[in-house]
């Protein structure tokens, strides 16, 4: 049994995957980036601050699990939409095109850290105006950073995937598996 710092659904059906009993334990930090730092780093951080921060408001004796996810397309984050327009630069930018999905995971248990870095490379196929208004329309966009979703209707948009599919999800669970064998 472990604690798992996020209130991600996608991140809990990849624990149920491979069996991991979890709790789960959502935590709110501040995730703004610091003064020069890389996307690396930040996603780094990100994770060991929400697994920390649970630890400690839990005050438990399970392992606690945080994860964080972002993508980059020519050095600029992709983060959630703000509006249909935001997205439609994202996706026209990503049309054809490829960008990373790094996903960063970090244990805290018992005065014991453990971090681990997922980076995928993931390439879209060209994307046309109305895919792209039919995709926003669809209502899937709205809440994924990047504006799409690997386990959902985006995932017709890539056309191939360098890296894990798990980690483009949110949760690499080879990494995980590798940081839970060490707890």
């Amino acid at each position: 049994m472990i604690i798992l710092a996020s209130a991600s659904p996608r991140r809990g059906e990849l624990l149920d995957q491979i069996g991991v009993q979890y709790q789960i334990y959502p935590v709110d930090i501040d995730e703004t980036p610091q003064q020069g730092e890389s996307a690396k780093t930040l996603i780094q951080r990100l994770a060991l601050e929400k697994a920390q921060a649970a630890y400690e408001q839990l005050q438990t004796h399970l392992p606690v699990l945080g994860a964080d996810t972002l993508g980059l397309m020519d050095g600029e984050i992709l983060v959630k939409p703000r509006d249909f327009d935001h997205a439609y630069s994202m996706l026209r930018k990503m049309s054809d095109a490829t960008h990373q999905i790094m996903t960063a995971v970090a244990i805290v248990h018992q005065g014991k850290v453990a971090t681990a870095l997922n980076i995928n490379q993931v390439t879209f196929c060209p994307i046309s105006d109305a895919e792209i208004k039919a995709y926003w329309g669809s209502g899937e966009p709205q809440d994924k950073a990047g504006a799409y979703a690997i386990q959902g209707k985006g995932a017709v948009f890539i056309k191939h995937i360098e890296g894990s599919y798990s980690g483009v999800m949110g949760l690499p669970l080879y990494e995980v598996g590798q940081l839970l064998s060490a707890f």
